[in-house]
C-alpha cells in the first residue's frame, strides 16, 4: 500500500511512495508525530538522479525487516533536496562540520525539535570498510534515544547553538576591485591543471562559472593567460567523456582528472551554464568547437529535457537497464568493440573505435569504453564520421533510457532561458529563443503568483507547495533579463523587476547588505541558511547580485545598483582566497568594474534591417555583462531607449557607461569596436 508521499509532485518522493517504510513528507504535522509517539525523527534527503541514493533505497528501505524498525523507532521523513534546498543545507552544514563530509543521500536524526544529534550519509546493509550497517545505526541511535536521552538532547542542543554561531564574514561592503580581480586570477593559475584543463584533481567537475569570470576578465583586461586557460579547459572537456560525443550535453563531473569516465547524471542546471559559457567562449574567440558544443548541448536540452508544458526537466539519471534487467550506471552510454561491430559492420567499427578512443581493455567497466575524441594525428572522413555517430545514436536510442526528473526548478530553468536566449540569437536559431519564451512563459503562468512570488517547482502542469528560495529569484530574472536583451519585449524586464524587488524587501539584510537564502517571511528552521559561495550552480546570494547589477543598468534603479554592490562585498573577501568556489561573484564582478556598459539600439520599426544588424552586433559584444535594449526610438519599453532619436533616419547604437556615452554609431562595425574589451 502506497504511503504519505504517493500525492506529492517530487519523482525523488514518488520513487519511495511504495516502500515498506511509513515515509512522511518533510512538515509540521511529522513532527507532531514524533512528538506525540515520544520517539526521534530519521530525515534522509536525496535526489532522483543520485546513484547512492538508489542503492541505499533497495538495500535498506524495501527491505522489510529493515522498514519495520525504522516505523516501529522512528518517524521518517523523506526529503528531495532539489525541491527543499534550504533544508538540505541547514542540515549538510550540521553533517559536514560534525563529521568533516557530506553528500548523499544524507542520513540524519533529529529530536521532535528537528535538532540534529546523529549523522551519515550512505549506510550498507552489512558492516564494510569500518562502516557501520544501517541496522545498526538504527539500533545504537535507537537505544541511545531511549536509554541516553538527556545526552542526546544536550548534544542536539550544543549543535544548533554552533550552528547559530557561524556567521559567514562579510568582507566589508565595498565590492572588489583590480587588485581582487588579479589575486583571484593568481590562484586560478596555481590551481589549474596545464595538462588536462580544469583545476584541481578528482573528481573534476566543470568549472562554467570560474570560466565565465575568465572570459570576462580578458575581455576587460587582455590578459591572454586568462584566455588561454577558459579555451583549453572547454576544449578538454569538450574532447572527454564527460561531453556526450553521440547525443549533446554534459554528465554531472569526472571521476578522473582526465575528463575521461563520467558519474552519468546530466543535470539542466551543467548544461544550461555550460551551453551559455561555449556560446561566449564561441564570441570571443570564433571556436568553432565551442560553436558546435554550444548548439549541440542547447539542442540536448530542448530535446532530452524539456517537458510537455514548456519547461525543462531537472536530470536524467546516471543510471539504467543494461538490457538484463540490471540497472547500471552509464549503460546507455557505454560501448564495446563488439558492439561497435555488431552496429556498424567491422570496417566502421574499426573507423569509430580509432575516432572515439573505443579500446579492447575498456576505459570504463567490463571492457566497455566511453566515447571521447581525442587528439590524434589521424583526419578523417567528414561524411564518414558523421554517418558513424548517426548510426551510433540510432542504435543507443533502442537501448533503456535513463530515468527523467521531470521536476521543474524555477532557478534552473532561469539559467536554461538566458542560455536558450543567447545561443538562439549568436547562431541564428529562433527556434532556440523561442523554447526559451515558452520556458518563461510557463514560469509566470504557473511559479509566479498575483505578489510575483515564486514557488520553486512543479510537475506535470501542477504547482508545488514549496516557496521559491533567493536563486529562484536570482536565476529567473537573469532568464528574464537575457530574454528582453534578445527579444526586445521589455516585459520580461519589468517581471525581473518584481523578482528583484522581492530580494530586496524579503532576503537581503538592511543593515549588512548580506543575502539569506530564505525569505524573511519562510518557514523557520533551527538555522536560516545562508551560503555565498558557487558550488554546482551560483549560489542565490552571486546570482541576486549580477541580477540586481543588469537591472539597475537597464533601468538606472539606484537601490538594486547599491545592493548589487553591498552584496559584492563578500566576494572581495572570498575571491583572492578561494576563487574557484565564487566564480559567479567574480564574474558579476569583472560586470561592475568594466561598467557595466549600457547599449541601447533604436530602429525605425522591429524589421529594420539595419536596427537588427546593430542589435546582433551589440548581443555578440564582449564587454563583461553589457546589457541591450532594443526597440523603437522613445519606446515605453525600455528606459534605455528614452531620448535615443534615430541618426538621420536610420537606425543608432548608444553606448554609455558611468555616466558617460560616446557618440550615437549607424556601423556595426564602430559599435563592435565600442563593445570590445
Amino acid at each position: 500500500m502506497p504511503n504519505r508521499l504517493a500525492s506529492e509532485t517530487s519523482p525523488y518522493l514518488l520513487q519511495h511512495a511504495d516502500n515498506p517504510v511509513d515515509w512522511w513528507p518533510w512538515s509540521p504535522e511529522a513532527f507532531a508525530e514524533a512528538r506525540e509517539r515520544d520517539v526521534p525523527v530519521l530525515l534522509s534527503v536525496g535526489y532522483s538522479s543520485c546513484h547512492w541514493c538508489h542503492v541505499l533505497a533497495k538495500e535498506s528501505f524495501e527491505d522489510e525487516a529493515v522498514a519495520a524498525f525504522m516505523n516501529a523507532h522512528f518517524v521518517n521523513i523523506k526529503v528531495d533536496r532539489e525541491e527543499r534546498p534550504d533544508v538540505d543545507a541547514v542540515y549538510m552544514e550540521a553533517v559536514q562540520a560534525a563529521t568533516g563530509q557530506g553528500g548523499w543521500p544524507m542520513t540524519v536524526f533529529l529530536t521532535p525539535d528537528a535538532e540534529p544529534f546523529y549523522f551519515g550519509t550512505y549506510f550498507p546493509p552489512v558492516p564494510r570498510h569500518g562502516m557501520p550497517s544501517f541496522q545498526q545505526v538504527l539500533q545504537g541511535v535507537g537505544q541511545a534515544w531511549s536509554g541516553r536521552r538527556e545526552e542526546v538532547t544536550e548534544v542536539a542542543g550544543k549543535i544548533v547553538r554552533d550552528l547559530a554561531g557561524r556567521e559567514i564574514s562579510y568582507g566589508d561592503e565595498q565590492p572588489p576591485g583590480e587588485e581582487e580581480a588579479a589575486q583571484a586570477l593568481l590562484g586560478l593559475t596555481r590551481e589549474y591543471d596545464p595538462q588536462r584543463g580544469g583545476f584541481g584533481g578528482a573528481p573534476k567537475f566543470p568549472p562554467s562559472m570560474v570560466i565565465e569570470f575568465l572570459l570576462r576578465h580578458h575581455a576587460r583586461t587582455g590578459a591572454e593567460g586568462a584566455l588561454q586557460m577558459a579555451s583549453d579547459t572547454c576544449e578538454r572537456m569538450a574532447r572527454g567523456g564527460i561531453y556526450d560525443q553521440l547525443g549533446g550535453g554534459f554528465a554531472r563531473y569526472s571521476v578522473d582528472r582526465e575528463w575521461v569516465v563520467p558519474h552519468f547524471e546530466k543535470m539542466l542546471y551543467d548544461n544550461a551554464l555550460l551551453c551559455r559559457v561555449y556560446a561566449h567562449l564561441w564570441r570571443a574567440t570564433g571556436s568553432e568547437l565551442a560553436r558546435r558544443v554550444a548548439l549541440e548541448t542547447a539542442d540536448f536540452m530542448v530535446r532530452e529535457l524539456r517537458t510537455a508544458e514548456g519547461g525543462f526537466a531537472s536530470a536524467l539519471d546516471a543510471d539504467s537497464d543494461d538490457g538484463t534487467g540490471r540497472h547500471v550506471e552509464g549503460a546507455y552510454y557505454v560501448w564495446t568493440p563488439e558492439q561497435l561491430r555488431e552496429t556498424l559492420g567491422d570496417e566502421d567499427a574499426v573507423l569509430a573505435a580509432r575516432y572515439f578512443g573505443v579500446t579492447e581493455e575498456g576505459t570504463f567497466e567490463e571492457g566497455a569504453s566511453v566515447l571521447q575524441l581525442p587528439q590524434q594525428e589521424e583526419v578523417f572522413d567528414a561524411g564518414r564520421v558523421e554517418s558513424v555517430r548517426r548510426r551510433l545514436l540510432a542504435r543507443r536510442a533502442e537501448r533503456p533510457a535513463p530515468g527523467r526528473d521531470d521536476k521543474v526548478v524555477a532557478a534552473w530553468n532561469g539559467l536554461a532561458i538566458a542560455a536558450l536566449a543567447e545561443t538562439g540569437a549568436y547562431f541564428d536559431r529562433p527556434d532556440l529563443v523561442d523554447a526559451a519564451v515558452a520556458a518563461a512563459d510557463l514560469v509566470v503562468r504557473l511559479h509566479l503568483d498575483e505578489h510575483a512570488r515564486l514557488t520553486r517547482t512543479s510537475k506535470d502542469g501542477r504547482a508545488g507547495a514549496n516557496a521559491g528560495v533567493l536563486e529562484d529569484y536570482a536565476d529567473v530574472a537573469e532568464g528574464f533579463l537575457a530574454l528582453a536583451s534578445v527579444t526586445g519585449e521589455g516585459v520580461w524586464l519589468e517581471f525581473a523587476g518584481f523578482l528583484l524587488d522581492h530580494v530586496l524587501a524579503r532576503f537581503t539584510d538592511p543593515d549588512s547588505g548580506a543575502l539569506y537564502d530564505t525569505a524573511a517571511d519562510a518557514e523557520r528552521l533551527i538555522r536560516r541558511p545562508q551560503d555565498p559561495t558557487d558550488n554546482a550552480a551560483p549560489s542565490g546570494w552571486t546570482a541576486a547580485a549580477g541580477a540586481l547589477l543588469g537591472y539597475a543598468a537597464q533601468t538606472g534603479a539606484e537601490p538594486h545598483r547599491t545592493a548589487a554592490e553591498r552584496a559584492l562585498g563578500v566576494v572581495k573577501a572570498l575571491g583572492p582566497r578561494v576563487p574557484r568556489f565564487i566564480g559567479w561573484g567574480l564574474a558579476v564582478a569583472e560586470a561592475l568594474l568594466d561598467g557595466p556598459r549600457e547599449v541601447a539600439v533604436v530602429g525605425p520599426d522591429p524589421g529594420d534591417e539595419g536596427g537588427r544588424a546593430l542589435h546582433r552586433t551589440a548581443l555578440l559584444g564582449t564587454a563583461p555583462g553589457a546589457v541591450v535594449a532594443y526597440g523603437v526610438p522613445d519606446g515605453g519599453e525600455f528606459p534605455l531607449l528614452a531620448g535615443r532619436p534615430l541618426i538621420s533616419g536610420q537606425a543608432a547604437a548608444y553606448v554609455c557607461r558611468s555616466f558617460t556615452c560616446d557618440t550615437p554609431t549607424t556601423d556595426p562595425d564602430t559599435l563592435r569596436t565600442a563593445l570590445t574589451g
